[in-house]
């Protein structure tokens, strides 16, 4: 556990300035000795007396000695951008993060490939079920998935990678130690198994409104693809397709109703020239990987009832009445023939007898 990373990632500099100085110093330790020493560096934008100054003033020892202690008993790591275990695909932007700190496996971020899903905390049954299946698809295939640990979308694509033993990392807006949203505490824990938990903000920094546009670009920057699955005019997920585009990263957004709120931001993002999602195939061939389906549907039906039914069904939820009317089919044989798509895991049954098709169904 290195003091002077830990001093260095509260000095509140240009991301541009402090990374400058730890590209020409190496070392965070380097940085706070040429504070205090009468070395020359040429810089750009402040005076030489002032930038030291700077460096100096936020060099508080009890700060830091609490800061460790939260990090020894949170089993806290830290990496700063120097280091061979700092993401790599971060290093290619200028307003990268100099410090990160971290809970899990950091490493396997600069294995395989990465894809970011985020979308809208308000979310629609459709969103929830294209996400489990893209990161469900996504994670058998050994990449990696990103998201930020919000409710809904983010949370769908974090568990649906985990049921599956992917790999899959949690960009917080807050302190690593910091569970937030408090629903997410059991995810949090699961992600940990088999991913990490990554942040710029020293440990124990609450979920400020104004961090989570910052660590946008975090997610993006680690990502080879951003996906966007729902949202609204508004929604914080089109900062980070916006971060994703500055950064030369191809994005996708998920087609959805002209009459939902939920896909103004993604019809609009499509309109604009992002790639439109149709299908898992569409988001291998963008990452340009070989894509295997292990557990592809098989396409037969014990009869043509079955497969008229479950071609009823679709990802919007349908009222079992209104299956009746549009099959006539006697309500007994039509509850048996639901029963064993039941069986199959083709859909499942909602509360109130509505269907719906399930992820593994597609």
């Amino acid at each position: 556990m290195n003091n002077y990373d830990i001093w260095f990632s509260m000095v509140r500099l240009s991301y541009k300035l402090k990374l400058s100085l730890l590209k020409r110093f190496k070392s965070t330790e380097a940085i706070w000795n040429y504070s205090i020493t009468k070395n020359t560096y040429i810089n750009e934008g402040i005076g030489e007396d002032k930038l030291k100054n700077l460096l100096k003033s936020f060099w508080n020892k009890e700060k830091i000695n609490n800061i460790k202690r939260i990090m020894e008993k949170e089993k806290i790591d830290i990496v700063n951008y120097n280091d061979c275990i700092y993401p790599e695909k971060l290093k290619n932007y200028e307003d990268a993060p100099t410090v990160l700190y971290y809970k899990g496996n950091l490493e396997k971020l600069n294995r395989n490939k990465s894809v970011a899903i985020v979308g809208s905390r308000n979310y629609s049954y459709y969103g929830e079920n294209v996400t489990k299946i893209i990161a469900d698809k996504l994670g058998k295939n050994n990449v990696n998935i990103i998201s930020g640990m919000a409710k809904g979308i983010d949370t769908f694509a974090h568990a649906a990678t985990l049921k599956n033993n992917g790999f899959t990392c949690a960009v917080l807006g807050c302190g690593v130690d910091v569970i937030y949203p408090k629903c997410n505490r059991e995810l949090y824990y699961e992600i940990l198994k088999n991913g990490c938990i990554i942040s710029e903000f020293i440990p124990g920094t609450p979920p400020y409104a104004y961090n989570f546009p910052l660590r946008n670009r975090i997610i993006s920057g680690i990502s080879n693809l951003v996906i966007i699955v729902e949202a609204s005019k508004k929604s914080g997920s089109l900062i980070t397709a916006s971060y994703a585009l500055e950064q030369g990263k191809d994005v996708m957004a998920v087609p959805g109703s002209i009459f939902s709120d939920k896909s103004i931001g993604t019809n609009r993002l499509i309109k604009d020239g992002a790639y439109p999602l149709t299908s898992v195939e569409d988001i291998f061939q963008i990452l340009n990987i070989s894509y295997v389906d292990e557990n592809e549907r098989k396409s037969s039906f014990n009869n043509k009832t079955e497969e008229k039914i479950f071609k009823i069904i679709k990802d919007s939820p349908i009222h079992i009445d209104d299956i009746i009317k549009i099959t006539n089919i006697d309500i007994k044989r039509l509850y048996e023939v639901l029963f064993e798509l039941q069986l199959k895991n083709q859909i499942t049954c909602l509360s109130g007898n509505y269907y719906v098709r399930i992820a593994n169904s597609v």
